[in-house]
Parts: structure tokens; C-alpha cells; sequence
């Protein structure tokens, strides 16, 4: 088991970086003797645990069901100052289905009864005022965080049916305006968003728009494959994500979705992310690095290993 700390590190340029994984709760990582002791069994002890090892974390559950501000609340009250939460944003926010199980009871009942029966549905088929009410819910949960000075960003994951258009560029304008006053990044899955004669759009939308872009790590030659650039559109914040290499599982419809993101980088592949992380911490006032590769203790062991690398070259 893993117990060295990771410090928050300091960049030449005077940027924080900030480094940790994408999820403390995946049943491969709190399997017995992975990464967590013995007493650290309970969901209070494991996040107490992880927020003594790493200055950082995302959340994702938020993206399977929006959180109650109760929840936000113990996450507060199981770390220490100035530890700092991502939080994904819900599924319905970026143009992907909710189950209508996992939607808040109030939600529920308000649904029409053609939606009320269905598995899942999507932002576009509900009526204007739940969807602002999604959003709402959403926000007030999070507000023990901001109130805090727990909260880093909002992430905005499109999914890779979200593709270049006008139309898309507006769903992307209307979410920050639905955000405003919150910080917030945005991470694509589709690389048309990236080719020659749409990357300079691509990255003046999220400028013009105050959203942070957020540089991925993936495994290449799928349509979701998007290439990794040293561009920041928000000055206060650059998020590098690193989801592995498993071209195998990228795009496979998978029982357990940790099995996608079961690869562990090898540190000559994190070494060769150096030059890319020091020339976005020259743009960036602060930069978080966040491992998705969580499967059993693949995330934090690279998340531990770049901290060393980027600690040596500062």
C-alpha cells in the first residue's frame, strides 16, 4: 500500500499543480490491500485516508446521479483544508442519458408520464423547467464546496456524438451561462473538435467563454481520440486527464467500466508528458493532473510517480 504524500508542487512559472485520480471508490481500488489500510473501511475513513495522501481529487458519481448538498457537506468535513474537489458534471448537463431511477424523487414525480416509464432519457425530451431544475440541484449541492474553498472546477465531459457544429457550439456557450460564476473545464471526445481548419473555433469558444480546456491522454486511433495540446483557454485553470491506453477497451461495451481504463503507464510515458505539463504551467496560474486510469492501484501509483517526475524537473 501506498502512504507517501504527494505536495501541492510549484511550477517554475509560480503555478500550482495539483495532482491526484479520478475516483476514491472504484471496488478495484477498495478491494483488501490495495490502497487503502485496514481501518480505513468505511466511506469516511477512505476519504479521509485518500485526502491525506493526494491535495486533489474528481469526483465522479456526480456524473451517475446529481449530489445532495448532505453529501457535499461530509466530503467538507472529511478533508482538511485546502484540499480540492473536481466534480463532474451530470450526465443530462453534457447531452448524455440519465437513468430515470437514479434522477432526485422531486425529479421523478415531475417528469410526463411518457418519460416517467422510460430507462433513461435525455436533456432534450424534458421539459424546460426540469431542466433548469437539474441544473439548480446540481449547483446548490455544491455549494458547501465553493463556500469552502473546496471546489476546483466543474468538468464538462461532451460526449463523442457532440460534434463540431453551431448547434453544439451554443449547447457549450448556454452551459457556461447556466455556470456563470463557477469554474469550469471542458473536455472533448470527439477529434473533429481538433482538425486543422476547426482547432483555432474550437479553442476560441472556450476562451471567449471563460472554460478551461482540458488536455486528455487517451488511447489513440478511435473518432474519441483526441490529440494532446499545450493550450490553455483560461488562465486560472488547465486540467491534463489521463485515462490510459487500453485501445482494446476504449470503445468496448464493457459489464465494469473500470475494466476500460485498466493500463498502467510506464514511467517512460509518463517522463515523456514532462515537456507538455511545464509548457501548460507557464500559461496556467493553476494545473491539475488527474488519473483516470483507476483500476485497483494503477491511478494512484501513476499519480504518485508523475509527482516525483514533475517534482525533479521543477
Amino acid at each position: 500500500m501506498q502512504r507517501e504524500r504527494v505536495p501541492i508542487i510549484t511550477a517554475p512559472s509560480g503555478a500550482r499543480i495539483l495532482i491526484g485520480i479520478a475516483s476514491w471508490t472504484d471496488p478495484s481500488m477498495t478491494a483488501p490491500g490495495v490502497f487503502y489500510p485496514s481501518d480505513a473501511g468505511t466511506p469516511e475513513g477512505r476519504l479521509k485516508y485518500y485526502s491525506s495522501r493526494f491535495p486533489m481529487v474528481e469526483v465522479d458519481s456526480t456524473y451517475y446521479a446529481i449530489p445532495s448538498r448532505r453529501m457535499a457537506t461530509l466530503w467538507v468535513d472529511r478533508t482538511p483544508d485546502g484540499f480540492t474537489f473536481n466534480v463532474k458534471a451530470h450526465a443530462l448537463m453534457t447531452g448524455q442519458p440519465s437513468e430515470v431511477n437514479r434522477l432526485p424523487k422531486e425529479l421523478r414525480e415531475a417528469l410526463p408520464a411518457n418519460l416517467a416509464t422510460k430507462p433513461r432519457v435525455y436533456a432534450s425530451e424534458l421539459p424546460g423547467e426540469i431542466r433548469d431544475a437539474v441544473w439548480a440541484m446540481f449547483l446548490d449541492a455544491l455549494e458547501p464546496l465553493r463556500d469552502t474553498g473546496r471546489l476546483g472546477a466543474i468538468l464538462l465531459q461532451y460526449p463523442r456524438w457532440v460534434v463540431p457544429s453551431r448547434s453544439n457550439a451554443e449547447l457549450i456557450a448556454s452551459a457556461r451561462s447556466r455556470l456563470a460564476g463557477w469554474r469550469a473545464a471542458v473536455e472533448f471526445r470527439n477529434r473533429g473538435w481538433f482538425e486543422d481548419r476547426i482547432r483555432a473555433r474550437t479553442f476560441d469558444l472556450l476562451r471567449n467563454n471563460g472554460l478551461s480546456y482540458v488536455c486528455v491522454d487517451s488511447p489513440p486511433g478511435f473518432q474519441s481520440s483526441v490529440p494532446a495540446m499545450a493550450e490553455t483557454t483560461e488562465r486560472s485553470l488547465a486540467v491534463v486527464r489521463f485515462h490510459g491506453r487500453n485501445t482494446d477497451n476504449w470503445e468496448a461495451k464493457l459489464r465494469v467500466t473500470s475494466q476500460r481504463f485498466r493500463y498502467l503507464y510506464s514511467e517512460e510515458q509518463l517522463r515523456g508528458w514532462l515537456p507538455m505539463i511545464s509548457a501548460i504551467s507557464e500559461q496556467a496560474e493553476e494545473v491539475h493532473l488527474v488519473f483516470n486510469n483507476c483500476y485497483g492501484n494503477y491511478a494512484t501509483t501513476n499519480a504518485l510517480e508523475m509527482a516525483r517526475l514533475v517534482e525533479n524537473t521543477t
